[in-house]
């Protein structure tokens, strides 16, 4: 019987493995749009892309990152500047890419563009700081999808949104792992009703890398001790700070092998048969994702492990 059904599982990855293998045809004729391409995965992969013979369309935030992603590929990538927290700006982008694509319609549709800070605990922010990352990593993200979905429809195409392994469990405060949490339920919704049309949508959880968003955090922790009500610096102690600081600069040096994320992101572009799910580093493979199925005290207790008590802590 065992016999059997291992050669059962071993004829499912199989097939599995024959099926990733099948690439779409036309590749050279389909137009992907994507969001964040000053740097980190967005960057690499509109290289990436590129190089492959698509037709990128690459939305940057700034005229230097769009004019150095130009110098670095072929005369078929095309940039716009877009500002994603601004309807105005993803309204003229949508009618730029219309013009651009024309009857084909839009491939793909990648959700790249996001933002990591304020990180913190949560009672060491504000309002405010958790909007900021709101609007930029979920209410940007659904705005654009809904401006650009009908021309991902008219091609039958791919939506590919990237969440991360903070979005199946909240490692730290702030508005990060909200905005990635609510991001892979919006992804789930939009994947069944889109289905019907003959389009599909992937979601890509990175585990930690090195984009330069990370290398920012343990900068912005002072200015917000130093703003925060001294009330609540009492609370939390001087050595609960300085070892929280001393926490990020141990942590982990994140992965700095991009590909890992942005090959997800073109095999769910460009197989025939993409996954639903795409995790990526080793971090997000054997620590976070499997930690989200573990009962929720057994993961509270290995996250708290080593981390310094507040100084009005219960004893």
């Amino acid at each position: 019987m065992w016999i059997y059904l291992a050669a059962l599982v071993g004829l499912y990855f199989l097939r599995r493995w024959y099926q990733e293998r099948q690439s779409v045809d036309n590749l050279t004729e389909k137009y992907v749009f994507i969001t964040g391409c000053d740097s980190g995965f967005g960057n690499q992969l509109a290289k990436q892309l590129d190089a492959r013979g698509l037709r990128v369309i690459a939305a940057c935030f700034t005229e230097k990152g769009a004019e150095q992603l130009e110098k670095a590929t072929s005369e078929r990538l095309r940039t716009t500047i877009l500002d994603i927290t601004s309807p105005d700006s993803v309204a003229k982008a949508t009618q730029w890419v219309k013009e651009q694509v024309g009857s084909k319609g839009l491939w793909g549709l990648v959700n790249n563009a996001g933002v990591v800070i304020p990180i913190a605990p949560n009672e060491w922010l504000t309002k405010n700081d958790f909007i900021k990352v709101l609007d930029i990593n979920l209410l940007g993200t659904i705005d654009v999808t809904l401006h650009m979905i009908s021309l991902v429809r008219r091609a039958q195409g791919r939506v590919v949104n990237v969440s991360s392994a903070a979005g199946r469990i909240a490692v730290s405060g702030g508005g990060y792992s909200i905005s990635k949490f609510a991001l892979e339920a919006f992804s789930d919704s939009l994947r069944r009703e889109l289905h019907p049309f003959g389009v599909g949508v992937s979601i890509i959880e990175p585990g930690s890398f090195d984009t330069g968003m990370s290398r920012d955090i343990p900068k912005s922790l002072p200015r917000l001790w130093e703003e925060m009500p001294a009330e609540i610096r009492e609370l939390y102690g001087e050595n609960y700070w300085n070892s929280f600081l001393k926490a990020l600069h141990r942590r982990p040096l994140p992965n700095s092998k991009l590909y890992l994320v942005t090959d997800c992101m073109e095999h769910a572009l460009t197989s025939r048969y993409p996954r639903s799910r795409y995790s990526a580093g080793w971090d997000a493979k054997l620590v976070f994702i499997p930690l989200s199925y573990l009962p929720s005290w057994i993961a509270d207790y290995l996250l708290s492990v080593g981390f310094p008590r507040p100084a009005g802590a219960v004893q």
